[in-house]
This record gives structure tokens, C-alpha cells and sequence, in this order.
């Protein structure tokens, strides 16, 4: 698949991912929340579409030190559940990037909503290519997104070249086994719009190709394999939802894909990484 192709299959599954703004708005009014006056506090316990909630942001925060006068670079924020979160709890600015014009969209509204756009922006740009300045950033943050991005070379040079020497990069994503198969490497790539994952060990060279200093890698296998069937549970919880807005061919579709998924971490096939790695 072509690089090209791929990135639209990446917009095409955010697109039609469960949860979204609509979503998030209607389980909001059905919980009985007074949209007008919706704060951070609140949104927090539903926009949060990443492995352990808060508490993976508060994660990241802490692995990168981050200090209230860092400019913090969300790369693939999605719907801005972590910007947010970051911008409120810690005082930084903070600005997202993502490659689906649906998610930004989202990320902004949200954020207008809780009255934080004047300290979280987004853009919505290719990872690999982000027109953005040179040596902008104190701090890159990401959640579980660059594998689906096929190019990690690119990514981490482009990273590299908008943080400040010196700069954190905090990030968790999904990473192969030496156990994944070549088949399964393309079953999730079809289904799941994953591409290019890397084992840890891997993930450490392109890192420090790219100009950082490994500073820690932590295996999340373990942990994920827990966390990954309460979510299975979680997105068959929105089976109505989802029925009502895509239909029920798409719904057989993604509990398929995400039951194969989440079953690659009982295997051994699939874990994932929290990393974090200095700019040189």
C-alpha cells in the first residue's frame, strides 16, 4: 500500500471511529450535563480515547517534567483529550496536530466549549510533514498514534526538527514482537490502519537516528492486556451508537478487527512502549 493510500485509510477509520464528537456530546446530555457551562473537569471522564485515561497523561507529564512555561507539541491528538487535560492540570500551552479534519474539528469545538482556546490550538497536518517552525517546542507528547504512521524515520525527524535542543519527547505507542507474523502485520494493517510497527529495541534506533538520547523505554505489554479487553467491552457498550450512525455492517466490522487485536496481546504478538527520549 502506498503511503498515500494509507494515510487516507488512516482518515477514513477516525472518520468512522466510535467515539467522536457526536458521541461524546450525546453521552454528555444524556448524563445530564448542562452543555453551556461544561468545564475540563467534566469533559476529562469522556474524551480520553487512549489507554488509561488521565492517568496516562499524568504518566507522560511526569516522564517528561513538564513545567507550566513548556509549549507542548501533541502529535496525533485526536479529539484534544490530553491537550486539554495538560493545558488545565499542568498550565502549558499547548498545541495538537492531527492528519483527520473530523478529529480537529472535534478537538476544537471541545476546546471552545470548555473555554481553553486561548491556550490549546490545533492544526491539522501530516505527522511526517507539519508546518510548523523550527525548534518550537519544549515538549512532543503522543498517545498510541504513531503506529499507524508508515514512515517512523520521517515522523522522528520531523519531531526532532521542532523541538528546542534539549527538548522532551514523552510518547506511548503499540509495538510489535519478534513473535508478530507477516500476516498479522497486514490483517492489522487492512483492519486497523496500522502500519511500520516496530519492536522496542527498534524504536530506540530510529530514535536515536533521528537526533534524541533514549532517556527511558518501559514495556506495557503486560499492563495493556488488561486495559485492551475492558475497552473491547467499552466500544461493544456503544453498539447502538454506532449501529444508528454507521450501521450495523461497520459495527460486525470493528469488533471483528478490535477482538483480533486485542487477542495479539494474549499471544505475545503485540505490546506496547512508554518512551521518553531527549533532543541532542
Amino acid at each position: 500500500m502506498s503511503k498515500d493510500t494509507h494515510l487516507e485509510e488512516v482518515r477514513s477509520f477516525y472518520d468512522s471511529h466510535p467515539i467522536s464528537l457526536p458521541q461524546i456530546l450525546e453521552k454528555l446530555d444524556r448524563d445530564g450535563v448542562d452543555l453551556r457551562t461544561l468545564t475540563e473537569d467534566t469533559l476529562q471522564a469522556y474524551d480520553q480515547d487512549h489507554y488509561s485515561g488521565v492517568a496516562a497523561n499524568d504518566a507522560l507529564a511526569e516522564l517528561a517534567d513538564l513545567a507550566e512555561s513548556d509549549h507542548v507539541l501533541d502529535i496525533c491528538c485526536g479529539l484534544g483529550g490530553p491537550a486539554r487535560y495538560i493545558a488545565r492540570h499542568y498550565g502549558c500551552r499547548v498545541t495538537g496536530v492531527d492528519l483527520t479534519g473530523s478529529r480537529i474539528e472535534g478537538a476544537a469545538e471541545l476546546t471552545r466549549m470548555t473555554g481553553q482556546a486561548d491556550r490549546v490550538t490545533f492544526l491539522c497536518a501530516d505527522a511526517m510533514s507539519m508546518p510548523l517552525p523550527d525548534d518550537g517546542f519544549d515538549v512532543a507528547i503522543s498517545q498510541e498514534a504513531f503506529c499507524h504512521i508508515p514512515d517512523k524515520d520521517k515522523l522522528l525527524q520531523e519531531t526532532a526538527r521542532l523541538m528546542k535542543p534539549g527538548g522532551r519527547l514523552a510518547f506511548t505507542d503499540i509495538v510489535g514482537t519478534d513473535a508478530i507474523s507477516d500476516a498479522t502485520r497486514q490483517r492489522l494493517e487492512r483492519e486497523l490502519a496500522l502500519a511500520g510497527l516496530c519492536t522496542i529495541p527498534e524504536y530506540c534506533q530510529r530514535l536515536e537516528r533521528a537526533g534524541f538520547a533514549v532517556q527511558k523505554a518501559i514495556d506495557l505489554g503486560e499492563t495493556w492486556r488488561e486495559i485492551l479487553i475492558e475497552r473491547l467491552a467499552m466500544y461493544r457498550s456503544l453498539k447502538d451508537q454506532t449501529v444508528e450512525r454507521f450501521g450495523q455492517a461497520h459495527f460486525d466490522n470493528w469488533d471483528s478487527a478490535y477482538a483480533f487485536f486485542v487477542d495479539q496481546y494474549r499471544t505475545g504478538d503485540l505490546s506496547g512502549v512508554r518512551l521518553l527520549a531527549t533532543r541532542l
